[in-house]
Order: structure tokens, then sequence, then C-alpha cells
């Protein structure tokens, strides 16, 4: 009886052995294809003026919190989407919200208080109307000593179709700032008489309900919500040390805080792999995935991700980072 024991302990521990071993190698960058080049960078809201990070609630008015500027670029206007792409961006993120007339005005905050001479909220107006506010009004580096922005910013809020108008041919990631579904669907409609090429150009992300409305619409799209990223990864978490991937991770996008990111089977070369395999698109984000405007922003940052990584980088400073690698 006590060989008995002994020789089934001994399996059980050469069968946790093996399968211990398996994880490891089916997880590990030993056999796993080389990856190689640049990362693909993306410019949140184009080159924009930069803010103290710390204490950010969906409230705080960041535009009252810049730093000393160092360029003369407001974030989602024509100019700073120009020049973010001529630093060396592959791809430029902006924010939309609903106008009066039904347009989709480019522009990030949820009022309209903040960062303009005007109140209320972009669906409060006309897009003829939002053009005529001063969208620089309310930046100040010094606590409301001197506002270097204001009065400059008159006319520069865009609308969707004039940036997409004017930047046909580049890559854009479009946050759709609601959790409205008519939103994903009024955004559907405009999207889906686009030319094909330009189509294939976008990704949209944004709440649960508009995302999976636009989503119902055009399901060649890729998008992505706080539910299609969970479908995604606590699956991935759960399955994925054996080499499987959930049928949620194709062709999405995946926004990963970078000190979440290495306990993702397979970080980094297997499962960007893996995800490109899937079509699928990996963007690090910087931080614990508390606030996923965090990005890339120094050369410091950049010491923080593997070596040679060559997944999608968020940065708000363009300007500094595609530098580092161009």
């Amino acid at each position: 009886m006590n060989r008995l024991k002994k020789i089934l302990k001994s399996k059980i521990f050469l069968f946790i052995a093996a399968l211990i071993v398996f994880i490891y190698l089916n997880n590990s960058s030993l056999f796993t294809r080389t990856r190689s080049g640049d990362p693909l960078l993306l410019a949140h809201r184009g080159l924009a003026q930069t803010f103290v990070m710390e204490g950010i609630a969906n409230d705080t008015c960041t535009a009252q919190r810049i730093y000393e500027p160092e360029h003369p670029y407001l974030e989602n206007t024509i100019s700073s989407i120009e020049a973010a792409f001529e630093a060396g961006a592959d791809v430029v993120e902006f924010d939309v919200h609903i106008t009066k007339d039904d347009q989709f005005a480019v522009f990030h905050d949820w009022t309209l208080d903040c960062r303009t001479n005007a109140e209320g909220v972009t669906k409060d107006y006309l897009m003829s109307e939002l053009k005529q506010f001063d969208i620089g009004y309310g930046y100040t580096a010094d606590g409301g000593a001197t506002y270097p922005f204001r009065g400059k910013g008159v006319g520069l809020m865009p609308s969707l179709t004039e940036v997409l108008e004017r930047f046909p041919d580049k890559p854009f990631l479009i946050d759709v700032k609601s959790n409205d579904p008519t939103e994903g669907q009024l955004l559907a409609s405009y999207l889906s008489k686009l030319p094909e090429r330009q189509q294939s150009l976008l990704a949209v992300y944004g709440g649960d309900e508009p995302i999976a409305a636009l989503k119902e619409r055009m399901p060649d799209m890729r998008v992505m919500s706080k539910a299609t990223m969970k479908s995604c990864l606590i699956p991935y978490l759960a399955v994925a040390w054996t080499g499987y991937v959930p049928a949620a991770c194709e062709h999405t996008e995946l926004h990963v805080p970078d000190k979440i990111a290495p306990w993702l089977w397979g970080w980094p070369d297997k499962f960007l792999n893996r995800m490109e395999q899937a079509d699928t698109r990996v963007i690090v984000v910087g931080g614990d995935g508390s606030d996923f405007s965090r990005g890339f922003d120094t050369p410091e940052d950049i010491e923080r991700l593997p070596s040679n990584y060559s997944g999608g980088l968020w940065t708000n400073r363009i300007d500094r980072i595609a530098p580092l690698y161009r």
C-alpha cells in the first residue's frame, strides 16, 4: 500500500512538474516569432497641452492645471492633429460629442465650462454656434494669473467631418464621450457612408452602450469599451496559458496598463503575436488602469517598457517620444 501511494505521489508530482514546464514554455518568448520594428505611436488628442495628472477626477478642469506651454497647440484641433502626424504619430486619438443639429464636434470635456467661454454641453448648440466659442479661453499654468491661449481658440473647434476630410488617408482612434446608445447609432450611420478604405483606417472606443450600438451596425469596425476589454481579457487570463485565444479577442482594440501587462500570458512577444494573429491592436498605456489617459511621455517612461517593445504606445507628448524611435 505504501509503495502504491509513493508511485501515485510520484506520478502526480511529475504531472504537475510537466504542466508547469508546459505553461512556462508555451508562454515564453523561446518558441515564438521574434518581433522587430518600432512601436506604433498613438498621439492622445493630437499634440496638446499637458497637465498635472495627480488627483484627477472625471470633473477636474485640466485646462486650469497645465504645465507652462512649450508649444502653441490646443488639443483636438486640426492644427494639433496635423502637428502630431508631422512629429511622427502613426495614429491620432480625438474625442467627439453630439451637437444640437446631430453633427459630431471634436471636443474632449463633458461640458464647455472648463476650457471655453461658453456654458452647457455641445448638444445645446449648433455646430455653427460652437465655432464661435474660444476653446483656449480657460487654459492657465499659474492659477489664473495669466491665460496664454485666451482669444486664440476662436473658431478652432472642428467637426468630425472637417477632420476626416482634412486627413482622408490617416488612421484615427475616435473616442465617443458618451454612454448614450443613440450616439453610437448616429456615429455608425455617419461612418458607414465613408469610403471603405477610410473606414478601415478608423477605430472607435467609448461607453459600453454606444460602442455596442455602433458595432451592431458596423460589425467590421474595430471598437473598444470596458465591456469588450473584459470579454477578451478575463477569459484570456483564465485559459490562454494553453495557447487558446478567446473569440472575443479577435478584431478589436486593447488598451493595457503597463503595470498590468506583465500578468498577461505570453507578455510581451507571444501575447503581441497572438493578438496580431487575431487582428487585434494592442496599445500600452501608463499606470495601473485607474486613469487610461496616462501615457509614455518622457524617455524615463520608455524605460519601463520591455526591451525592443513593438506594440502600440499611448503618448501625450508625441513631440518628445517620436524622436526616440524615428
